[in-house]
């Protein structure tokens, strides 16, 4: 919806990773883009006789693109698509923006509010700061606690990207503060030829497993935590959907300001152009997106993964891990996740809580494997 961002995160992967397309692109998505997206939309949903659809609105910071826009063009792919396919909004914000009249105008128009935080107080927040190095924590707490306060039937949830040098505990906890009816837990994006900060001896998986035992241990489920319980989905042999899990087919694509069909923005972390399809709303609709060879590499299951992977006994779950973490430059994408080590650590330490704390179950992977090594 907006291409720029009124904050300038230290570790952004989008404005501060290899890949600059977005400096060639109008700001805000005119409305010609917006008109076209709808219609592909529609037309793919007639047909592929879609019941639902996920709609995301991204950018950059979307409320840059104003509240009442985001609402027109909802309103507009929900006017254009059969009347029985159900339209799941949700704008993913750093909530600083958000005020009383826009969460209204959002939560009025059934658009959900996902809100991106690197934890529950300034210190979190450190490197979340707005384009003169100011923090950005006071606005963005703002937002959040009105959100939770007034438009709980809109609060989507939090977002947050795991952090080894913090108490992983502490942040857990300080997240709740803010009520969310669901967390994210994402790994930083990061691959073989860029690792990401601080990796090494399994340092990410380590801080997933002591959030997961303070999570699973509440005696209550005091909010979903989509990684942990796709984990367990996947263990008990359910379909489940995620791009870091599973082997289900990934299936979202991005539309830029400019009209361009993309696949998913993680894969800029990579290299510069690494999500370029050469699409565009203008002159092709989605089935072409599908057929193209990066989208069909993240539809193809273990086809798509390295040897190591498909014979490892934590495919299933694991997946493979993130697309976007495999890539080393010069082989490209068939390898394993650079995460490797920490998810293994991860799978089989939920695999283990969930063998010893639920009696009769019998996880679809062993929770220990000899020779340990990704």
């Amino acid at each position: 919806m907006h291409g720029r961002c009124n904050l300038a995160c230290r570790y952004c992967y989008l404005y501060e990773g290899p890949d600059h397309t977005w400096r060639t692109r109008p700001a805000a998505a005119p409305a010609e883009v917006l008109r076209h997206t709808a219609d592909r939309i529609a037309r793919h949903a007639r047909t592929h006789a879609l019941t639902g659809l996920s709609l995301v609105l991204h950018g950059g910071e979307p409320l840059l693109a104003g509240a009442d826009t985001l609402a027109r063009f909802t309103d507009d792919v929900r006017a254009r698509v059969p009347a029985d396919c159900t339209v799941q909004a949700t704008v993913q914000t750093n909530a600083t923006l958000l005020t009383r009249d826009r969460a209204a105008v959002l939560a009025r128009h059934g658009i959900r509010i996902g809100i991106s935080l690197d934890g529950g107080s300034a210190a979190h927040n450190a490197r979340r700061v707005d384009h003169a190095g100011r923090p950005s924590w006071p606005a963005a707490a703002r937002g959040a606690r009105l959100v939770a306060d007034h438009f709980p039937q809109a609060y989507a949830g939090l977002l947050t990207v795991a952090d080894p040098t913090t108490d992983p505990v502490d942040l857990y906890e300080s997240l709740l503060v803010l009520r969310p009816p669901a967390l994210d837990l994402l790994l930083p994006h990061g691959n073989w030829s860029a690792p990401p900060p601080h990796w090494g001896g399994a340092r990410h998986g380590a801080w997933l497993c002591r959030v997961f035992d303070r999570w699973w241990s509440a005696g209550r489920r005091e909010t979903r935590v989509r990684l942990f319980e796709e984990c367990l989905a996947l263990l008990l042999g359910l379909p489940a959907a995620t791009e870091s899990l599973g082997l289900q087919p990934f299936d979202a694509v991005v539309v830029e300001t400019d009209g361009s069909i993309e696949q998913v923005d993680s894969l800029k972390s990579a290299y510069e152009g690494a999500a370029e399809t050469g699409l565009d709303v203008f002159r092709h609709d989605f089935d072409q997106a599908l057929r193209h060879p990066g989208v069909a590499a993240r539809q193809a299951g273990p086809a798509a993964l390295a040897d190591r992977c498909r014979a490892c006994p934590l495919v299933t779950v694991c997946g493979g891990g993130h697309y976007a973490h495999r890539y080393r430059a010069g082989q490209g994408f068939r390898n394993p996740s650079v995460y490797c080590a920490d998810l293994q650590l991860f799978i089989q330490h939920v695999a283990g809580r969930l063998a010893g704390d639920t009696p009769g179950t019998r996880p679809a992977v062993p929770a220990s494997l000899e020779g340990g090594t990704p």
